[in-house]
């Protein structure tokens, strides 16, 4: 086994961290798959452009296209970049005018927001409806009424009584404040200010943009935003810490970005925010064992399965793996098959090519050298 991994990595740059096969990026390209962004980068010849996977302009014939690996490759290529869907630009990025009005109720989560002060920004009610219904997965007016009721299980969760915080964030009225709790949190208000909150916020990563969710305490959540699994994740995560989601970030979700991002740059290999996994006994074993293969390097489900002293639970193993919910930072993407192949990932194999690229890439070694 130590053998077939050490050959394939060996031959790593020669076949596993190529662009995914012509036909898939031209299928990712022409049904514009979001999963795809990071991925690569489509030369249109006919324009002399370059665009990502998910631009939304009409789509060129298949035998017009190229593909690379990164913008820099598009225009050392002669190409430039497409207007409409702006390459060079952060996908994930808000707007000027949305970073201002994230600013703003940041500032005062307790307003009330209204049309007319929208208005009063020079911002359209439905432009902010339709930005932050495709970005948060609601209104602006569900978004900014979020951040008041958790500014409130806040207040609640530090000891200030119903009453007084029921007129802090804007209600006038302990009936209409008890009804917004219960039903953000299914819970009367006295109840709610037992339960956990955990912050969700988004990050922009160069593979697509990623859910991060954290307490005070911990990161429970660190998944991209596409993976079909997500929703069952926040769901488990609701029942095992009893918690309501609140979208506002905390200073574990800052730190998170930091380190992310210094990650992606290839500047670090150790994160150091810390984690809270809640499992079964058994998944919680193989999610340990997951943290202990060091960056640069990989090992396969046998060696997890021995390493819990259980090597016949391969299986178990390669499930527990895809259960894990704090992706990157408890890195089940540098699991590989027995016979050095890539096997699957929640994220999708053409992102754990990537993050093996990244990693492997500066060392190129397994767990056996």
């Amino acid at each position: 086994m130590a053998i077939m991994l050490i050959q394939f990595l060996q031959q790593a740059e020669h076949n596993m961290y190529q662009l995914p096969s012509h036909s898939e990026m031209i299928r990712a390209f022409t049904t514009s798959d979001a999963t795809y962004e990071g991925i690569f980068i489509t030369g249109v010849f006919t324009t002399g452009i370059f665009c990502r996977p998910t631009c939304s302009a009409r789509k060129p014939k298949p035998e017009n296209v190229t593909f690379f690996k990164s913008v820099k490759e598009a225009l050392d290529g002669g190409f430039r970049p497409c207007k409409r869907c702006r390459p060079l630009e952060d996908l994930d990025a808000a707007p000027s005018w949305a970073s201002n009005l994230l600013n703003k109720v940041d500032q005062d989560p307790a307003h009330r927001w209204k049309d007319q002060d929208l208005r009063a920004l020079d911002i359209e009610p439905e432009r902010a409806r339709r930005w932050f219904k495709s970005r948060y997965g609601m209104t602006f007016h569900a978004y900014s009424r979020s951040r008041r009721l958790g500014k409130a299980m806040g207040n609640m969760k530090n000891g200030d009584r119903v009453t007084e915080t029921a007129f802090e964030v804007g209600y006038e009225s302990i009936a209409g404040f008890n009804d917004a709790i219960k039903k953000f949190t299914g819970q009367t208000a006295s109840n709610a200010s037992e339960s956990e909150v955990v912050y969700l916020d988004r990050i922009a990563t160069p593979l697509g943009p990623m859910l991060i969710g954290a307490t005070n305490k911990a990161v429970v959540v660190l998944e991209f935003v596409d993976r079909p699994m997500l929703p069952t994740q926040l769901a488990r995560i609701q029942k095992r810490f009893s918690c309501v989601f609140v979208p506002e970030s905390n200073p574990l979700i800052v730190r998170m970005k930091e380190e992310l991002s210094s990650y992606f740059e290839g500047k670090l290999a150790d994160f150091t925010v810390p984690l809270e996994f809640p499992g079964t006994d058994f998944q919680q074993r193989v999610w340990r064992a997951l943290q202990t293969v060091p960056y640069g390097k990989t090992a396969s489900y046998l060696d997890l399965a021995t390493w819990i002293g259980d090597p016949k639970a391969v299986r178990a193993v390669a499930r527990a793996n895809g259960d894990n919910r704090i992706a990157i930072v408890i890195p089940c993407h540098r699991i590989i098959g027995s016979d050095g192949s890539l096997t699957g990932y929640g994220g999708g194999l053409h992102r754990k090519r990537k993050l093996l690229d990244l990693e492997l890439g500066q060392s190129q070694t397994s767990m056996f050298d």
